[in-house]
């Protein structure tokens, strides 16, 4: 494979740029068909020991490409060269899915938006309503009613309820971080947690490494700061360490924003030792990682969840935890533990977003937390998770062997891999009019980039919900493998929307 490259030329005293040379290269490579559909192109590393260049020379060249359309990439496999008989390709850019349908999945995925009683919501990362605590809450609701009563209305400092960040400390120690009260900000949920932070660290024309792809709420909030945002593809054991140190050269970022544990969308997480390493090229290059805690509590399958902040010796983490996806969404509750040089900006910018977190419900919570209730409920909800989990994985394994995914080891969120002849703007849309609901791939890429995958979430939907739902996906792929997608495209144009 690698000879068909031989002959490419590269010129240091050319006037355009050896990327720019590389991607016209292969770019006629593909349309001469030297280069056959679905072709995988060379390694990076391989193509520029070949050519003798760099290899983030390459990696531009690919992404060039990928931007063109003329390759698609494969997290974890590799790049392969688009089929260009496809004239259709519009019609696999995300840019051209329509704009209210691409909104509807961003407050879908954040659990802001009701969908119709009578589709399975594959699509929704937020608890079923059932799982709240709802007796406990309310007793201790009343009784800091009882015992505060007008004080628990009154605003609170900016930083948070004392007590509160007193029994988050105590909180922490059950994932091995320890901190002080000094440490902690509360916040209005992880979404207001990544906002501030962003304030924080984040100027105009700044860049900041993400994983790729990766949480929709990270890339509205930082692209709302007018940054630069580069993204390093996420494997199967966490991020690209290699493309992340060839990018941090090129680029200079000022902050890493990475989900370690069961990541959204695809559920994968990094190694200890992918955890270890990334802590030494953030210590080594001097920059900041944000660490969104997603859900590293719901470890069905391995004891490796350790968060990035319980390893941090140097106060290089900024670690952001919400409530949300394990009690109740509603609370809009949840916390950062802040490096104490940032300290006084991180109150600055809370306090500017919305003064101050609700004093009753920061009051309910600390009651809630010293009470060891929560104990109780986290073990609830992992047998609840657990039980739709394996649910999942069951009915994954019945899907057609063309179908690809990783088996995660805990979470909510799968990522399925789908055949590159399948578009899944439109497998989306045949399965809403089958009342399914699921998230494209595309829309957790901060370039919108073309993907064949796409993210199924248990949240919302129960075991019985799951096998029926699976079992209309599988029926409707098994369908979509054998069509004239072209054909079935184009007599098939009528699109109907799954929200109320």
């Amino acid at each position: 494979m690698i000879n068909k490259y031989s002959n490419i030329k590269l010129s240091r005293d050319a006037k355009e740029h050896m990327y720019i040379q590389l991607f016209y290269a292969i770019k006629e490579m593909i349309e001469k068909e030297i280069l056959k559909s679905n072709e995988k192109l060379p390694p990076i590393r391989k193509l520029a020991d070949l050519l003798n260049v760099n290899n983030v020379t390459v990696v531009k060249a690919y992404d060039l490409l990928e931007k063109n359309k003329y390759v698609y990439k494969r997290v974890g496999s590799g790049t392969f060269v688009l089929p260009q008989q496809n004239l259709d390709r519009e019609i696999e850019n995300f840019e051209k899915f329509e704009d209210e349908i691409y909104e509807d999945l961003r407050l879908m995925d954040r659990g802001q938006i009701q969908i119709s009683d009578d589709m399975i919501n594959f699509a929704s990362a937020t608890p079923t309503p059932q799982l709240f605590p709802i007796d406990d809450f309310k007793n201790v609701l009343n009784e800091v009613l009882d015992r505060d009563k007008g004080f628990a209305f009154g605003y609170q400092d900016s930083k948070g309820f004392y007590p509160l960040r007193e029994s988050i400390v105590e909180y922490l120690k059950f994932y091995k971080i320890i901190t002080s009260t000094d440490n902690i900000q509360i916040i209005s949920g992880a979404q207001q947690g990544i906002d501030v932070v962003a304030k924080v660290l984040l100027n105009y024309g700044d860049t900041i490494i993400v994983e790729s792809p990766t949480y929709t709420g990270a890339i509205a909030s930082f692209k709302t700061r007018g940054t630069k945002i580069v993204e390093v593809p996420i494997k199967k054991d966490g991020i690209d360490l290699e493309k992340l140190e060839l990018y941090i050269k090129e680029y200079k970022p000022k902050a890493i924003y990475t989900m370690p544990n069961f990541q959204n969308p695809t559920g994968y997480s990094h190694s200890l030792i992918k955890k270890k390493k990334l802590l030494e090229i953030v210590k080594k290059n001097n920059l900041i990682i944000i660490e969104d805690d997603y859900l590293s509590d719901l470890n069905f399958y391995t004891d490796d969840n350790f968060t990035l902040k319980s390893m941090d010796n140097d106060e290089n983490v900024i670690y952001i935890k919400s409530f949300s996806k394990i009690f109740m969404p509603g609370l809009r509750l949840g916390f950062l533990v802040v490096p104490l040089r940032f300290k006084n900006e991180i109150i600055a910018a809370k306090h500017t977003s919305d003064i101050s977190t609700s004093s009753l419900i920061q009051r309910a919570f600390d009651l809630y937390l010293r009470k060891g209730i929560w104990k109780k409920h986290i073990k609830y909800m992992k047998k609840v998770y657990k039980e739709r989990f394996d649910v999942m994985i069951e009915k994954l394994e019945e899907l057609p062997n063309e179908i690809s995914y990783e088996k995660p080891k805990g979470g909510i969120n799968f990522w399925i891999d789908l055949p590159n002849k399948i578009s899944v703007n439109e497998f989306y849309r045949d399965a809403i009019k089958e009342k399914i609901v699921f998230v494209p791939g595309s829309i957790f890429y901060p370039s919108k980039t073309n993907s064949n995958s796409l993210r199924l979430s248990i949240a919302s939907v129960y075991p019985e919900e799951i096998k029926r739902g699976m079992d209309i996906f599988n029926n409707l792929l098994k369908k979509y493998l054998d069509i004239d997608k072209k054909k079935y495209y184009f007599e098939n144009r009528e699109f109907y929307r799954p929200i109320l």
